[in-house]
This record gives C-alpha cells, structure tokens and sequence, in this order.
C-alpha cells in the first residue's frame, strides 16, 4: 500500500487526510486533533467532510467521556457532536481489545484518562480492533495504538521518480505547489519521492 497526504480537501492544520489505494479504490484516513476548547470540532460541525471511502478516523480528541471509558462517569456534552460526526462518515467507535488509558498525567496528583480514540468502518474485512502498547509511549504521555490489516499478496506496478537534492523542483516540492506530499526517504544526496501515479 501506498499512503500520500492530501492537503487540498480539509484545510485546517489540526486535520491530516490520508489516502491508499486497495480493491481499486482510494481509501482515506483522517487523523484528528482537538485542543482542549474543541476549536477543531466547532469546526467540523460547521463544515462537514464528504468523503467517501473513509475507513478510519483517529486522533487526540480530548473528550473524556463514559461511552469510552467506564471509569469516568460522567457524558460531555462534546461526545455527542464527535459521534455525530463520525455517524456522517458511516464510522462506529471502535473499542480496543484491551481497555486501558491513552494518555498519562504529567502530575501524579491527576489521573489518566482515555482521549485517544479510533472510528472504524463496520465490517470492513480489512481493519480489525486495535490493542493498546501502554509500554510504548515515551517520550509521548499518549500511548500507541496498533491495529491489524490483513494485505492481500497481488503484483502491484510501481513507478518511481527522484528529485535531487536542493534542486529547484524539490523547493517546489517543498513549498506545496504539488496537492499532495508523500512520505519519502533519503539516500545519500537524493531525496527519493514516491510521486502520485495517474489513474
């Protein structure tokens, strides 16, 4: 799989799209964080995203709340609209196999709690439940997710192409005037690229 960072369909810095083909479609994953006055939800209450295809939605979103967590006993009243937004993209909240917090106080005066969450698309035979690695997390006081796909063996043609380094197409590159930017890797003096390929 192939993941490229869209830039051009949601412009707000707190809210990464990412895409990957697979079963010959594009598939999006949307990572969110919200601050702690919701500013990025009053956001997408306001604006709704359309996007197809969504089959996850993760993130920070500092909402403590009892669906999530059973040892907090109290409903914000910002879990609903969080809900709501996921229901526009047909994504359910997924709970992980083992349930524990997310986040770690700094202060040992306060108690961990559980803000990090994960939306999957029901019955989607290629993403599963997720399980929480409370051992890895530093230097981060949130935990690490992981969650399973299973990768179907097929040939899959991949086309390459490099830009030299401090080269007038790579501070293009850099300035965003491509819509998208995908992870790269550096070798020696080339900064390699995995370009979009047209479909």
């Amino acid at each position: 799989m192939r993941f490229a960072l869209y830039l051009d369909i949601v412009n707000y810095q707190d809210i990464n799209v990412l895409a990957f083909h697979s079963d010959h479609n594009i598939n999006f994953i949307i990572n969110i964080y919200f601050d702690s006055n919701q500013t990025v939800l009053y956001f997408l209450c306001q604006n709704i995203i359309n996007l197809d295809n969504t089959i996850i939605m993760t993130g920070n979103f500092n909402i403590r709340n009892s669906n999530w967590n059973p040892n907090f006993h109290h409903h914000s009243i910002y879990a609903d609209d969080l809900i709501t937004i996921a229901d526009s993209l047909d994504l359910e909240l997924s709970l992980p196999l083992n349930l524990g917090s997310t986040r770690f106080a700094s202060n040992p005066q306060d108690s961990n709690s559980v803000i990090d969450l994960i939306f999957l698309l029901p019955n989607n035979r290629r993403f599963g439940q997720h399980t929480l690695h409370s051992n890895i997390y530093k230097p981060s006081d949130h935990i690490l997710f992981i969650i399973e796909t299973n990768i179907i063996k097929t040939n899959i043609d991949i086309s390459t192409r490099s830009i030299s380094k401090d080269s007038e197409a790579e501070k293009d590159f850099i300035t965003l005037k491509g819509y998208k930017r995908e992870l790269h890797t550096e070798t020696n003096k080339t900064m390699m690229y995995q370009l979009p390929i047209a479909y």
